[in-house]
């Protein structure tokens, strides 16, 4: 298990370091984006909603609800970075409300993960992991073409990206040791509702990305194969 924390927590930091040395094309970033947004609906659509509704029934629809509309509120600190936008010179101010929404929507998707381990022999939630894994590297690569901007100093720039990083290995930590923080009973609900609320918020993100991929909405092969490959991807994984 600390493992897989180690791995995504280099996977988003070594990401976004890349950007101090290299300059990544528009049209990767793009591709790529489109490629998470695919792969991220396709989680929510195959492996999230069933588990939720299996879960909690009906009301497991309110907490979806509640997770999209907790993504628009998020998105109006963040400026809509999830989807790989980048606002520069915004103040320091802005990098503050931009990381505080990054962090909540890390920690979220890192505890829905988790499985819980008394309903599962499966420690976490394989599909999502890789998931989340491809989809924060945008997300990293954008956050730090901001702080690029607004920070000369390296260090600066690299604490802020330390600390999304790690946001999503400390929701995993989370998740697994509800037992430990709740009753059983209490740990259970906690992961039900927090799947709940980030299938909603990955429906959000997803295709919010795959709507503005669509540039004009004009038909691009490339982009479609992209998208294509990531549903794909998701069916092998989680099917």
């Amino acid at each position: 298990m600390k493992l897989l924390y180690l791995i995504l927590f280099a996977a988003v930091f070594t990401s976004g370091f890349t950007v101090s040395l290299v300059t990544i094309p528009k049209n990767v970033l793009k591709l790529l984006l489109a490629f998470t947004g695919s792969l991220l609906f396709s989680i929510a659509v195959l492996d999230l909603i069933p588990e939720v509704y299996s879960g909690m029934g009906k009301t497991a629809g309110i907490y979806i609800l509640a997770g999209f509309f907790l993504q628009i509120i998020l998105e109006f600190f963040s400026h809509g970075i999830e989807h790989g936008h980048t606002h520069h010179n915004e103040g320091k101010s802005f990098v503050l409300m931009m990381l505080i929404s990054l962090c909540i929507h890390s920690l979220l998707e890192g505890m829905a993960v988790s499985y819980h381990p008394m309903n599962t022999n499966t420690l976490i939630d394989n599909g999502l992991y890789i998931g989340i894994l491809l989809h924060h590297v945008p997300i990293a690569i954008a956050l730090m073409v901001v702080l690029t901007e607004i920070y000369e100093e390296k260090i600066k720039r690299l604490i802020p990206l330390a600390i999304f990083a790690c946001m999503s290995p400390l929701g995993m930590f989370l998740g697994a040791h509800t037992d430990f923080l709740l009753t059983v009973s209490g740990g259970t609900f906690i992961l039900n509702v927090t799947t709940g609320l980030v299938t909603g918020i990955l429906l959000h993100i997803s295709t919010t990305i795959l709507f503005e991929s669509s540039e004009d909405h004009r038909f691009n092969l490339i982009k479609f194969i992209t998208v294509l490959f990531g549903a794909l991807l998701t069916m092998y994984i989680i099917l």
